[in-house]
């Protein structure tokens, strides 16, 4: 397919999301099935415009004057992109499967992309309008700069498993795919995506299946390192998920002591049983609940001395990743987040012991997921307490800090970081 060609398939798409509301992926992969002349690299560069169109949907509808998918695709392609209006033209010829011709609105809009310096912050944000008050709580004066971190692309990190290897050796091993080593985690090495959005294809390397690595962005490989755990603690993963932290906190740990892992959704737990094998890891047991109503921890209560609640969140943090799901959001899935978050911090304290630590953490970056759940739950439990900041992360590997200090907690974010999105505040248990 050519350049051209590409525009059209992304406009389609583009068109097929906004028309039945549905994820990108989704329509995606149905558009891969129904043009299956399109190869990988065809199909990639089409994934590649539509999420960049989406990264900044409300910036390009401003700037193109509509929201129609052809409008917000050809004005994404200025500002995602750095093309000219010329170079937009030039792809806009009518012929074959090239979109049709540029009008002169359309030309004159994306002759000047920095007329879009004057837009509202609501719309330089690229997030919908009900969550800028929130937004505006967090960042303050950085808003617009920190969401605009927010709508870049993102680069792909790997955490180097240390029961199996050092990051030298794995950084020898991977050197054609020229790897850097990250700014925080002395586990991580990072890549670079290329104008296409594509990155190396990881998971077909040999230390991959030798299980030398797992892919995972260096804000997650920080917060697991701020649970300071250590060789024979008994330590709960309670929304273990897929278990990229759990695997984190087994090496840490070096596969020494107890991790009891679980989730209330046993299909998410699906992945961490090859994780696990594949890492070498032993010093884990996984629980899935067993039905509605079962509590596959109630022999654990009082006896953690850490407990891990990477909790349910509208997920705001990994918009760089995911910036489809931003525009999908609504109020009623951060009321129930909120919701989900108190019942899940209210578990883990029944689990930890006297002494013991809750390392509460979040891939958001709305107060109300991050310092103002974790008021709730001081206020509905007396007998818990919050470190400071400096107290909490004092004995942290990383110098200087990568992060903010929020009234309470520690927040990761892309412009403070590089990063993706990530809070996390220690609980203690008197």
């Amino acid at each position: 397919m050519t350049p051209a060609a590409r525009l059209s398939a992304a406009i389609e798409v583009l068109a097929d999301i906004a028309a039945r509301r549905r994820p990108a992926p989704d329509a995606l992969k149905d558009w891969g099935l129904s043009h299956r002349f399109a190869g990988s690299k065809d199909r990639a560069a089409i994934a590649s415009l539509v999420y960049d169109a989406l990264r900044r949907r409300a910036s390009a509808a401003w700037l193109m004057g509509s929201e129609e998918p052809r409008a917000v695709l050809l004005g994404s392609l200025p500002l995602q992109r750095g093309l000219s209006a010329d170079e937009v033209a030039a792809l806009c010829s009518g012929e074959g499967h090239a979109p049709a011709p540029l009008s002169q609105a359309e030309a004159d809009a994306l002759a000047d992309p920095r007329r879009l310096d004057a837009a509202p912050d609501e719309v330089r944000c690229d997030c919908p309008d009900w969550l800028v008050p929130s937004l505006r709580t967090a960042f303050g004066p950085a808003l617009v700069a920190e969401m605009q971190a927010l709508s870049a692309r993102a680069p792909i990190d790997i955490r180097v498993n240390a029961l199996k290897a050092t990051r030298e050796q794995a950084e020898w091993e991977l050197r054609h795919i020229n790897p850097q080593r990250t700014s925080w985690s002395p586990d991580g090495l990072r890549f670079t995506v290329g104008d296409d959005g594509r990155g190396p294809s990881l998971q077909a390397e040999k230390p991959f299946y030798d299980g030398w690595f797992e892919i995972q962005d260096e804000g997650s490989q920080i917060v697991s390192r701020l649970a300071d755990a250590r060789p024979g603690m008994e330590v709960v993963d309670l929304c273990a998920g897929g278990g990229g932290k759990t695997l984190a906190l087994a090496a840490l740990m070096e596969n020494k002591g107890r991790i009891v892992a679980t989730d209330a959704d046993p299909r998410r737990l699906a992945p961490i049983y090859d994780r696990l094998t594949r890492a070498g890891i032993h010093n884990v047991e996984t629980r899935p609940p067993k039905g509605r109503g079962h509590d596959p921890l109630a022999d654990l209560d009082g006896t953690a001395d850490l407990v891990l609640v990477d909790a349910p969140c509208t997920g705001t943090g990994t918009w760089r990743r995911n910036p489809d799901a931003k525009w999908r959001l609504r109020p009623n899935a951060l009321a129930l987040r909120v919701s989900e978050q108190a019942s899940v911090l209210d578990r883990a304290a029944r689990l930890v012991r006297p002494g013991g630590r809750i390392l509460y953490i979040t891939c958001s970056v709305l107060p109300e997921e991050n310092d103002e759940a974790v008021a709730s739950f001081l206020a509905r439990h007396k007998g818990f307490g919050a470190l400071a900041a400096a107290d909490g992360f004092r004995d942290a590997p990383f110098d200087p800090l990568p992060w903010s200090t929020t009234a309470g907690g520690l927040q990761l974010t892309p412009l403070r970081s590089g990063t993706d999105g990530f809070y996390a505040r220690l609980l203690v248990r008197r």
